[in-house]
């Protein structure tokens, strides 16, 4: 069957950036598509992987870099992170060009292990795009009736989800990988339980360039996966971790973690600091979350089924899932995702923020009249805390759920199935 090209919505920023820029490195987890994308605007490329022709290419590497930039331009240099001088030699022939636009393409599923290997940092040469897994709107699930660029600015509210709570519920467990969604009839929880074997048995060690123990990374990621959307502190994990037969100090725990931040299978949720009307003490810890949600779910075992039995569990994979598609698009329109706690209790799980600073409050809940009340009433709290004087109001409210229905409530507040959402 011949392979067919799904449009992602990351191409439009990556043919932008080209243009102006010399290289743009496009970054992410594995198998999210990152080489695919970038191929279709390459008229060369190198596989630094390539097994015919990786010893070859470490040599070169090692002895004149620049000999593996040579090809039509723009070129292509997948994994670059496998040969970190390969940066330093993309940013110098961009200089000898004087700046020339659309050189190359770089990607990477990891940082390198040894940072100090990079000398230059790129800026002014090579701009940076992070790519992740398929948001529902890019695998065809959302109907798009819903535009969150077009909130910002009041837009309709109207629209029509075609994915009943179990559709849901394989969405979280099948995760946005391309792959999987191109094969969806065959087991859902299949590709990210294998891509926590590789993390577990190999990748995580190779980011680190240290032994990891495969039985400690299982441990940890089964006690980030049940912490999904919520805060833990480093001393919460490790107990969690010890509870469960493994011991792991803190100082190892957070060497894990940052491994896992490497190869970008975790993604914390910042906190967000607004100027408020009282001096109510903001909490500042970010919130665990997934690239994918997939991976949480399959740390824990869960399928279909096991989610469909414990709500709670997957209202906390489905706010994951959320963030996911809400990062994807806030990426593409200019602007990040951030959450918003204080020490009184009040919590709004995402603050979706432009680049120009207009903002936006979403409450996530997977359904049920009382819980969209419950989430309303939070982004009303939310807003009355605001310094208006200081910080805007939000340009909308808005709360993402699972159900069937978009529509615009009488107190503002808009209600919008994830699988109605689009950029």
């Amino acid at each position: 069957m011949a392979f067919e090209y799904i449009p992602r919505i990351i191409d439009k920023t990556l043919k932008n950036k080209l243009s102006y820029t010399g290289a743009v490195l496009v970054r992410g987890p594995k198998w999210t598509g990152k080489t695919s994308t970038c191929e279709q605007l390459a008229e060369s490329a190198l596989y630094l992987r390539d097994p015919d022709e990786y010893e070859q290419n470490m040599e070169l590497a090692q002895t004149k870099p620049s000999l593996l930039l040579r090809g039509a331009k723009p070129r292509l240099i997948d994994e670059w992170q496998v040969a970190p001088v390969i940066w330093d030699a993309v940013v110098s022939a961009i200089d000898k060009s004087k700046g020339e636009s659309g050189q190359f393409l770089l990607t990477g599923s990891a940082t390198p292990v040894d940072p100090k290997l990079v000398k230059h940092t790129g800026t002014g040469r090579i701009a940076r795009l992070t790519m992740r897994s398929m948001s529902l709107y890019e695998s065809r699930e959302s109907s798009g009736e819903v535009s969150l660029d077009a909130l910002f600015g009041g837009g309709d509210v109207e629209g029509v989800s075609l994915l009943s709570v179990e559709d849901v519920a394989r969405c979280i467990c099948r995760g946005g990988w391309p792959e999987a969604v191109v094969k969806e009839g065959q087991d859902p929880v299949r590709q990210a339980r294998d891509y926590l074997d590789a993390i577990v048995e190999n990748d995580i060690s190779e980011a680190s360039g240290i032994k990891r123990n495969a039985t400690k990374a299982r441990a940890l990621l089964r006690s980030l996966a049940r912490r999904s959307a919520q805060e833990a502190s480093l001393t919460t994990i490790a107990q969690d971790v010890s509870g469960d037969g493994v011991a792991m100090t803190e100082k190892t725990v957070a060497s894990y973690i940052n491994s896992l931040r490497k190869l970008f299978v975790i993604e914390d949720v910042p906190a967000w600091a607004p100027t408020l009307r009282s001096k109510t003490p903001l909490r500042t810890s970010p919130t665990w979350h997934f690239t994918d949600p997939s991976l949480a779910a399959a740390a824990l075992h869960a399928n279909v089924d096991s989610l469909l039995g414990d709500l709670s569990t997957m209202g906390f994979l489905f706010e994951s899932l959320c963030v996911r598609d809400l990062r994807i698009y806030m990426d593409s329109i200019g602007g990040e995702v951030a959450h918003y706690r204080d020490k009184t209790g009040l919590e709004v799980d995402a603050i979706v923020k432009k680049d120009d600073g207009v903002w936006g409050a979403i409450e996530v809940k997977l359904g049920g009249e009382a819980r969209i009340e419950e989430a309303a009433t939070h982004l009303k709290k939310l807003e009355e805390k605001i310094d208006l004087a200081k910080t805007p109001a939000p340009s909308f409210k808005a709360v993402l759920t699972g159900g069937k229905y978009a529509y615009r409530r009488d107190d503002g507040v808009c209600v919008v199935p994830l699988a109605c959402l689009k950029p």
